[in-house]
C-alpha cells in the first residue's frame, strides 16, 4: 500500500470511520480499532452507541460470515481481539454512564475436560453481541457453577464440553439447579463438538448451539423472550 493510499480514520465522516471500523474488525486490526473508538468518543458519540453501532454491527457481519463458513476460527479470533481492543476503551464509560446491557452469561467447560477454544470464541463472541461474560475457564465442577450463579447472577449459564466422557455431567450441574429450585432462574445453553439437539433435550437444557454463531443468537433470543415474561 502506498502512502497515497493510507487511509486517515480522522478525516472519515461518522458514518465512512464506522463502515472502516467494520473493515477493520473483520480484518482483525486492533490498533485501528482502538483508534477509531478514540475518534468517535472525540466527536461527542456515547459509549454505548459506539458499543452497538459500530463494534456489535461489524461483529454481526464477522458472526454471519463465521456461520456461514466464509470465515474460520482463526479469523474470528483475530476479529474478536480487535473488538476487546475497543471495548477496553468503553468498558469503564459504559459502566459511567449505566448503559443498558443485553444481558449477561457465565460460562465454563465442565469437570474433567480442559478444551476452551469453542468456550473462548462464544464468550468473545458474546461480548461482541453486548453481553457482559463471566468466563469460569475449563475444568469446572458444580460446585464452581453454582458458587458463580449465586454470586454473577446471570440471564444465561453456558456450558461447554468437547469429550463425550464429559458431557453427562452437564446433566450432573442441571440436576443439582433443579434440586436447589433454581433451575428456571436461568437460560441454560449447552454447546460441544460431540453434542447435539436430542442430548441438549435429554439433559434438560434451554438449547443446544453448535457453534458460536448461534449460540449469539440462541442467547439473544432467549434473553428476549426473559425480559418479555417480565414486563407482561
Amino acid at each position: 500500500m502506498s502512502d497515497e493510499d493510507e487511509i486517515i480514520l480522522s478525516e472519515l465522516d461518522d458514518e465512512e470511520l464506522v463502515q472502516q471500523m467494520f473493515d477493520d474488525l473483520y480484518d482483525g486490526l486492533k490498533e485501528e480499532i482502538e483508534e477509531a473508538v478514540n475518534i468517535l468518543l472525540e466527536r461527542g458519540w456515547q459509549p454505548y452507541d459506539i458499543l452497538t453501532k459500530a463494534l456489535v454491527g461489524g461483529m454481526t457481519i464477522v458472526g454471519h460470515d463465521f456461520r456461514d463458513g466464509i470465515l474460520f476460527v482463526p479469523e474470528v479470533l483475530l476479529a474478536a481481539n480487535a473488538m476487546k481492543g475497543g471495548m477496553a476503551i468503553l468498558k469503564p464509560l459504559l459502566a459511567e454512564t449505566g448503559a443498558p446491557r443485553v444481558g449477561k452469561m457465565v460460562i465454563g467447560t465442565v469437570k474433567g475436560d480442559i478444551h476452551d477454544i469453542g468456550k473462548n470464541l462464544v464468550g468473545m463472541m458474546m461480548e461482541g453481541a453486548g453481553f457482559e461474560v463471566v468466563d469460569l475457564g475449563i475444568n469446572n465442577a458444580v460446585e464452581k457453577y453454582m458458587e458463580a450463579l449465586e454470586t454473577e447472577a446471570p440471564d444465561i449459564l453456558g456450558m461447554s464440553a468437547l469429550l463425550t466422557t464429559t458431557m453427562p455431567y452437564m446433566k450432573v450441574v442441571i440436576d443439582t439447579m433443579v434440586e436447589q429450585g433454581v433451575r428456571d432462574d436461568y437460560i441454560v445453553l449447552v454447546g460441544g463438538a460431540p453434542l447435539n439437539e436430542e442430548f441438549g433435550k435429554a439433559i434438560g437444557a434451554d438449547a443446544y448451539c453448535r457453534d458460536a454463531a448461534v449460540a449469539v443468537e440462541t442467547a439473544k433470543e432467549w434473553v428476549g423472550r426473559k425480559h418479555n415474561q417480565k414486563s407482561a
